[in-house]
């Protein structure tokens, strides 16, 4: 089910008008356990011709994912110049825990990456929600130290956006001149505001992020099946 919806996802981008420079896959990627699985992923995309972001999630087996992930158009946890832009991708797993935090070596990783840029605007990229969803069950599962990692991105000035994976639903909020956005899974979803484990029955989701020299962005979310 899970390879034949992000199979329907990727079918509807081919399908349109509107076309990418970048791919950014924010974790979660097999379920298995497998080699097998992630190369089964990196064929999926692999057509597409585009470079790939990739970062862990909490079902990620990271030395797995990076053995494939690794290997170019295919990057992880990497940065990248593009215009006026600086793309990172951050590590925010905790081995063997479903909730997220970003270690501080990765945060000083993450500083010294942004300040080392000439890049005038910032897009940071992790799996666990650095801010509360408003759901009782997924909010113990969220990234612990999301404050500090706010003030981080905050601090520098030149952070526009995160985004994040995970909770399986939308979010797009601006926190102190930050815009936190999540996106929904290539496959299920869960129901937003929900107390206890629950699932949405919204389709598989994509998300089309479109970034300006000026910092500014545009951003869709496009739900498959619902055109």
């Amino acid at each position: 089910m899970t390879a034949e919806s992000l199979q329907q996802v990727l079918d509807h981008y081919t399908a349109g008008d509107w076309r990418a420079d970048r791919v950014l896959v924010t974790g979660d990627l097999i379920q298995d356990d497998s080699a097998e699985a992630y190369e089964r992923f990196r064929q999926f995309l692999l057509p597409l011709n585009m470079r790939v972001h990739c970062i862990p999630g909490n079902h990620d087996i990271r030395a797995l994912m990076q053995k494939t992930c690794r290997v170019p158009p295919f990057s992880y946890c990497a940065y990248e110049e593009i215009g006026d832009w600086l793309l990172v991708g951050i590590d925010s797993c905790v081995k063997g825990e479903a909730g997220g935090r970003v270690t501080e070596e990765e945060l000083e990783r993450l500083s010294a990456t942004i300040d080392e840029s000439s890049a005038k605007h910032v897009m940071v990229c992790l799996h666990h929600p650095p801010v509360p969803m408003g759901s009782a069950w997924l909010d113990t599962v969220r990234l612990a130290n999301g404050e500090e990692f706010l003030e981080l991105l905050q601090s520098s000035g030149r952070v526009r956006m995160a985004v994040f994976g995970h909770v399986h639903q939308d979010y797009d909020e601006d926190h102190d001149g930050v815009r936190i956005i999540a996106t929904p899974s290539t496959c299920r979803q869960f129901k937003p505001r929900s107390t206890k484990f629950a699932v949405d029955e919204r389709p598989p989701a994509y998300r089309r992020i479109t970034l300006s020299g000026d910092g500014s962005f545009e951003t869709e979310l496009v739900w498959v099946g619902d055109d």
